[in-house]
């Protein structure tokens, strides 16, 4: 039957319901797909839509979040492309919305993205599944939040995500409220993910730099860089796709900030 759904930017789809071939084109959703049992409804995928590594081989690869192979999704003839509005790239979702139904998400907070696993719950006929993993993930940050005041965290923090030129996670992003749930207080203040110099880090002098494993890979090696230029702050790696990732990934993610807590006190 056909079903119209709203996506997170205001654009009305409508849709043979249930899917029966979708093509994600965002990572942590592609996962979220697999974890609300779509196995077999997904049909296509990008390069970096890798967990679960398992289910990754199977699919069809339609290219990079960035730059989509059209003719290769074309062929794919699905009934939903789930995309989202940071990931993939404008344009291709402008051309992609004239020939199929197009759901985008649009996500900067915890909050945003359980509202996406509902939404992704009802668009695919998975709404019991998505509540289950909301009310997972909801019930640990809210226990990462009390453990954070009971330990009185409370330190500054600046997460990089590049290198050459230094790029950092600042406010309205989603790394930004995933921060302050684990109480820490961002130091950048700037929209985004402004570029800096090594130079003005060290005038903000954080309690904590945190060097991320994605997209740049940053390695022990950086560590030492950062570290003798900032000697009273904590230079650490961190697992990016905890920090970054949305969808059912956040259940992986509150037992990781729970051990990553231990070592901010």
């Amino acid at each position: 039957m056909l079903k119209s759904f709203t996506d997170q930017l205001g654009n009305q789809i409508q849709i043979n319901f249930p899917p029966k071939r979708i093509v994600s084109l965002v990572p942590s959703q592609t996962e979220l797909l697999f974890d609300l049992g779509l196995d077999e409804q997904i049909v296509g995928l990008t390069k970096f839509c890798i967990h679960p590594i398992e289910k990754f081989a199977a699919k069809q690869k339609v290219g990079g979040t960035k730059k989509l192979n059209l003719e290769v999704i074309r062929a794919l003839r699905p009934d939903l492309i789930i995309g989202n509005k940071e990931e993939n790239s404008k344009a291709d979702i402008e051309l992609l919305q004239q020939e199929f139904p197009v759901w985008m998400s649009d996500i900067y907070t915890l909050e945003d993205a359980g509202k996406t696993i509902d939404d992704i719950g009802a668009l695919v006929d998975r709404q019991p599944e998505a509540n289950y993993l909301n009310h997972l993930i909801t019930a640990g940050f809210r226990d990462l939040q009390v453990l954070a005041l009971q330990q009185k965290i409370d330190k500054t923090a600046a997460y990089i995500i590049w290198k050459e030129p230094y790029m950092l996670a600042g406010r309205n992003t989603f790394i930004h409220n995933v921060l302050t749930k684990i109480g820490l207080r961002n130091i950048i203040t700037e929209n985004r993910y402004p570029a800096m110099e090594l130079s003005s880090l060290i005038t903000l002098n954080p309690d904590f730099v945190f060097l991320s494993s994605e997209p740049y890979p940053f390695k022990e090696k950086h560590i030492e860089e950062i570290a003798l230029a900032l000697p009273n702050t904590k230079v650490m790696l961190v697992d990016g796709e905890m920090f970054s990732w949305y969808g059912s990934r956040l259940v992986k993610s509150v037992q990781y900030f729970f051990e990553f807590q231990r070592q901010l006190v």
